[in-house]
């Protein structure tokens, strides 16, 4: 299967502008996938004068906001520097079991990558609404902030024509469309400590992670130890070493 990728222009924003810039992005590109019928929402921006459509599908919204959250609790620990998001969208196959996947595997045919260049906010207190969570800098340095914004407001546009051309040139890669469907399905990966269990590989559409790979390795290892005429203690003593292994590995 063949995986279209969109790399999104890279935005400089700060602190308290990820929540709107992103739910904005994400948003978009989810509503320009969406199938069958979807309720649209217009959602106006506050801090731009910008507004986007949502599919209006609450386990959607849910699904964004939580990885909006871990992303900004990712900010926090690793200020000022630049970072990606990527939006996937995949088809669910089964097939017969092996060494290196799963039964059920995911058939990547889209990919989003939303960079970002985060810079790092002083103290600044909130003010919060029941739909948002936009953090006002404080008046310091308001004029700079100022400035700016219409920069970035600019390069926002951006991105959403770039999503809206993309997604209009963009067709022959798209799965069929199946009955009942509403939206295609869809994951959001943040950056996150480089682990093998987080280290993925997409390779022609298809995505194999390394921890289960491993695992199920390890125990067709055990296996062939017995088979070849390995004794039972040996056996043990193979199994402790490779369970230490995959539990320093983060399994």
């Amino acid at each position: 299967m063949n995986c279209e990728v969109c790399q999104l222009k890279e935005l400089e924003v700060e602190h308290y502008e990820l929540r709107e810039v992103l739910r904005c992005i994400l948003h978009t590109i989810v509503f320009q996938r969406a199938l069958g019928l979807v309720r649209p929402k217009d959602i106006d921006l506050e801090l731009f004068e910008i507004t986007y459509v949502q599919c209006g599908d609450a386990e959607v919204e849910k699904k964004i906001d939580e990885k909006i959250e871990q992303f900004i609790s990712w900010v926090e620990k690793h200020p000022n520097k630049k970072s990606q998001i990527c939006l996937s969208f995949y088809e669910v196959k089964s097939k017969q079991p092996s060494w290196f996947t799963n039964k059920i595997e995911r058939l990547y045919w889209e990919q989003w990558y939303v960079n970002l260049n985060v810079s790092q906010l002083p103290r600044a207190h909130s003010i919060k609404s029941r739909h948002s969570k936009v953090v006002d800098p404080g008046e310091s340095a308001s004029e700079e902030r100022s400035a700016r914004r219409p920069a970035l407001e600019a390069s926002l546009r951006d991105v959403l024509f770039q999503i809206i051309k993309f997604v209009n040139e963009k067709k022959d890669h798209v799965p069929p469309i199946s009955e009942g469907v509403i939206y295609f399905p869809f994951e959001i990966t943040i950056p996150r400590k480089r682990s093998l269990e987080n280290f993925n590989l997409v390779f022609d559409g298809r995505k194999i992670v390394f921890k289960v790979a491993l695992r199920n390795y390890f125990l067709q290892f055990i296996g062939l130890c017995f088979w070849d005429g390995y004794d039972k203690e040996n056996a043990a003593d193979w199994a402790s070493n490779h369970a230490q292994l995959m539990e320093e590995l983060g399994s």
